[in-house]
C-alpha cells in the first residue's frame, strides 16, 4: 500500500473506496464530540440522526478526495516522470509541508479551527431540522472541517497517503488542534512540526522514521535498521 510520497492512487474506485475509510479512521474521534452533543440536542434515540450527520461529513471529505484524485492524475499526466523522486518530486514534497506549515498561521485557518473546536456554536449557529437538515449540517461541518485540514492532508500525500504511521501521525495533529485548550499552541506547534519535516525530507530523508523512499523498495534507514 505504501510507495512513499506521491504514491500511485490507482483506479478512482479503489481511490474512494479507501479515502472514505481512511477519513472516517482519521476524522471521526477528533469529530465525536460534535456527534455526541448533535446527538443529544436532537433529544431522540434513533441513531439515524447522529448517524446522517456523520454522512454529511464524509461526503464533505469525499469531494476532496474526488478532486485530490482529478489534480493527481492530470499532474502525472502533464509532467510525466518530472514528479519521479529523484527529479523535483522530494523538492515538491518538501514544499507541501511548508506551504501546509504557513497555512497554519493564516487568518482563515484560525477561522475554520474556531468552528471546529466550538461544537455547541456550530451546532446552535446551523440548526436545521429533520434527516435532511442533519446531512445537511454534518456536510456544513465537514466543509469547516476541510477548511481547517486540507494543508493537513496535502502533506500526507507528501508522506505517503497510504502509509498507516503517517495516517497515524496525521490524525494525531489534527486531534490534538481540535480537542486541546490553547488554540496558538496547537497551531504553532503543528507548524513547527511541519516546518521540520519539510526541511528535513527535501535534505536527508533517510532519517525520516516510517518514510517509504520512491523507488528503493523499502523504508528509511532508521526503520531498515530496528528489530
Amino acid at each position: 500500500m505504501d510507495g512513499g510520497p506521491w504514491t500511485d492512487l490507482g483506479t478512482l474506485a479503489w481511490f474512494v473506496g479507501v479515502w472514505v475509510v481512511m477519513m472516517a479512521a482519521m476524522m471521526f474521534p477528533s469529530v465525536a464530540p460534535t456527534v455526541a452533543l448533535y446527538s443529544r440536542m436532537t433529544k431522540s434515540r434513533s441513531p439515524v440522526a447522529p448517524l446522517l450527520f456523520a454522512s454529511g461529513y464524509l461526503v464533505a471529505w469525499l469531494g476532496v478526495g474526488v478532486v485530490a484524485f482529478a489534480v493527481a492524475t492530470a499532474a502525472g499526466r502533464v509532467s510525466g516522470d518530472l514528479l519521479a523522486w529523484d527529479r523535483t518530486g522530494r523538492w515538491l514534497a518538501g514544499a507541501t509541508l511548508g506551504v501546509a506549515a504557513v497555512y497554519e498561521l493564516t487568518p482563515l485557518k484560525d477561522v475554520c479551527l474556531g468552528k471546529c473546536r466550538s461544537p455547541l456554536g456550530f451546532l446552535v449557529g446551523s440548526w436545521r431540522s429533520g434527516r435532511s437538515g442533519a446531512l445537511q449540517m454534518g456536510a456544513t461541518h465537514g466543509a469547516w472541517c476541510v477548511g481547517c485540514c486540507w494543508a493537513l492532508m496535502a502533506s500526507l500525500f507528501a508522506l505517503g497517503v497510504m502509509s498507516v504511521v503517517w495516517m497515524a501521525v496525521v490524525a494525531g495533529l489534527i486531534a490534538f488542534e481540535k480537542l486541546i485548550p490553547a488554540r496558538r499552541v496547537a497551531t504553532y506547534g503543528t507548524a513547527a512540526i511541519l516546518f521540520v519535516l519539510g526541511a528535513v525530507l527535501v535534505t536527508a530523508p533517510d532519517t525520516i522514521p516510517a518514510l517509504t523512499i520512491p523507488g528503493s523498495g523499502s523504508m528509511s534507514q532508521n526503520d531498515r535498521m530496528s528489530p
